[in-house]
């Protein structure tokens, strides 16, 4: 792209401040390029580190991290946002089962949109290199603060240590940076001026034209509970760098990671002349959702959602005249048809099932397996040998409490302990269904009353398909015999057309196979891990190389990121005049 995107200069800027901003732009520079560069290669690239090891960080920054969030609790959240009208906060901690007892501004919606829309104007004509690099040191701001993000996220959804350090740190800014990427290829890609000239008749007509970029509106970006940050962080990017403000509306009962993402926002904003009320807070509760008096507002032109399926296809049934990218769930099912190692297939699922306990929208659900068995190897595996060994693995990750902490984390609401124990009610009456795994607490060698649970597996047949066939949000497995692999494909592919899928995994040493399913899961509009074992978990999704979610079945309308996450918060208006017209310049 070169740098056409990082045009710098803001005339309505002190000549201060837009010497302070042009240093921003070239600091930032390194790191949009090679975000560009990697999203057009799809090569692995990561401009931080994943690890919270002290060999990277220093002993210092893990317990400063820690002292922060502690610091935090029962405390008011201080954030000077327009129309505050109460303080509120029901957080409670998996970890602990007590409440973290932080409160936090609850501002009237008309007020936050006011708000936005006055500070708009200015930010629509700051260049696209300027917001880009404001964004780009939010990321950094971000960053530094990982060790309490890590706490905040651990405490509100749930996330085992490791897990919240770099998921809901490292990899959910790549995410936002990824997005960053895509608005500044899809900027640059409009040409500011241009000359146009062509006869008409014996007259040469010859015109200026000008070409701006005009954001749609405000945004409002309503995030999830069990990965706050990880979807919030593309949405509030892609809108602040092509010129739209952002409400930022948390889950109630997960709102810590979002408050301390608006509160960076707005300081790095305020710190560079900017309004700080480009970002703000809508925090509600879960008896009084506020979410729809947002949506309804006319201001509000952007709305991304992540969360339920049942909400998500409300609003894409609902919402007209606006622009909506939704994230939902679906039925993430898994093909066995043959296999190099069985044990090593075997972890690979089990380990995957086991992380964040199920709670993640790519864990795997439903595992389709002939009736008859599988090659394995230079054997055969019965249908009983591969359930075996699925419970077998689980059982390595979930019989052990320390690898079960770092893996498993807690169970963030009792939502998804309702799930299980309703299923396991129904599965234990229902003919066709065995559970060969029970569902059960493991005992948190730090937290004493976290909530835990590892997983439920049961061996359910076709019969059952009103329990398999919805997406379950907890840990559970169902192992559905098939009649052979052509057919577990299309009973996959068809749960990924009506129900949804986001990540769907197959497993087969038949190339002729493999080769005649990828058109079904294709056409299903489901992402596809062919074979994946070893130490990379095989739900993991790399920024800027996975497209997560294609936007082409009931999973969601958007796909993080691409051209089209980014393309449409935008729109071109032009105007045109003749060359050397009185008044041209």
């Amino acid at each position: 792209m070169g740098d056409g995107s990082l045009r710098a200069g803001q005339a309505t800027l002190s000549d201060m401040t837009t010497t302070d901003i042009r240093a921003l732009i070239d600091r930032h520079r390194p790191t949009l390029t090679a975000a560009i560069a990697a999203v057009t290669s799809r090569a692995s690239w990561n401009p931080y580190k994943e690890s919270p090891s002290t060999k990277i960080h220093g002993a210092e920054k893990p317990k400063a991290g820690k002292a922060a969030f502690a610091a935090r609790l029962n405390t008011r959240y201080l954030i000077d946002q327009p129309g505050i009208t109460a303080w509120s906060g029901e957080e409670v901690s998996p970890f602990t089962r007590q409440p973290l007892g932080i409160t936090y501004p609850v501002s009237d919606p008309a007020a936050l949109i006011a708000a936005a829309a006055a500070a708009m104007p200015a930010w629509r004509k700051t260049d696209s290199a300027t917001r880009i690099a404001l964004c780009l040191e939010m990321v950094e701001r971000l960053y530094a603060r990982n060790f309490e993000m890590a706490h905040a996220v651990m405490h509100v959804a749930g996330q085992s240590y490791i897990q919240a350090f770099s998921g809901s740190g490292p990899n959910a800014l790549d995410r936002g940076i990824e997005a960053l990427a895509y608005a500044a290829k899809a900027m640059a890609d409009v040409t500011p001026t241009a000359t146009w000239q062509r006869p008409f008749g014996n007259e040469n007509v010859s015109l200026d034209k000008t070409y701006v970029m005009v954001p749609r509106g405000v945004g409002l970006v309503i995030c999830c509970a069990s990965f706050p940050t990880w979807n919030a962080y593309p949405a509030i990017f892609a809108n602040l760098a092509t010129g739209n403000p952002t409400i930022v509306k948390p889950h109630p009962i997960a709102i810590l990671p979002l408050a301390i993402v608006v509160d960076v926002c707005r300081q790095t904003l305020a710190d560079f002349g900017f309004d700080p009320n480009l970002v703000t807070l809508a925090v509600d509760t879960s008896a009084a959702p506020v979410a729809q008096r947002f949506i309804d507002h006319p201001a509000v032109q952007i709305v991304d959602f992540t969360g339920s399926p049942r909400y998500g296809a409300h609003l894409e049934r609902t919402v007209t005249g606006k622009l909506l990218f939704t994230e939902t769930a679906g039925v993430n099912s898994v093909v066995i048809e043959s296999t190099a190692n069985l044990a090593e297939t075997a972890r690979a699922i089990g380990r995957s099932a086991a992380l964040f306990s199920a709670q993640m929208c790519t864990s795997p659900q439903t595992v389709f397996i002939p009736a008859g068995g599988i090659r394995a190897g230079d054997g055969h595996a019965t249908f009983g040998d591969v359930a075996n060994a699925i419970v077998a693995a689980v059982d390595e990750v979930a019989n052990d409490p320390a690898t079960a902490a770092g893996v498993m984390g807690a169970i963030q609401g009792q939502v998804s302990i309702d799930v299980i124990d309703h299923l396991t009610d129904a599965l234990q009456v229902r003919p066709g269904a065995q559970i060969i795994r029970r569902a059960s607490p493991y005992p948190h060698p730090e937290f004493a009353e976290a909530r835990t649970l590892t997983p439920l597996i049961a061996i359910v047949d076709k019969t059952c398909a009103d329990l398999y066939g919805e997406e379950r949000f907890g840990p559970v497995l169902f192992l559905v015999a098939a009649q052979d692999g052509d057919a577990a494909v299309a009973e996959a592919t068809g749960l990924a057309r009506t129900r949804g899928a986001i990540a769907t995994y197959l497993y087969s040493i038949d190339e002729d196979f493999i080769a005649r399913s990828t058109d079904a899961y294709e056409e299903a509009g489901a992402n596809l891990s062919i074979n994946l074992h070893g130490s990379m978990w095989i739900n993991f999704a790399a920024a800027y190389s996975d497209y997560h979610v294609s936007g082409l079945n009931p999973a969601g309308n958007a796909c993080l990121a691409d051209l089209a996450f980014v393309a449409a918060r935008f729109r071109i208006v032009q105007r045109r005049r003749p060359v050397g017209q009185p008044g041209h310049s």
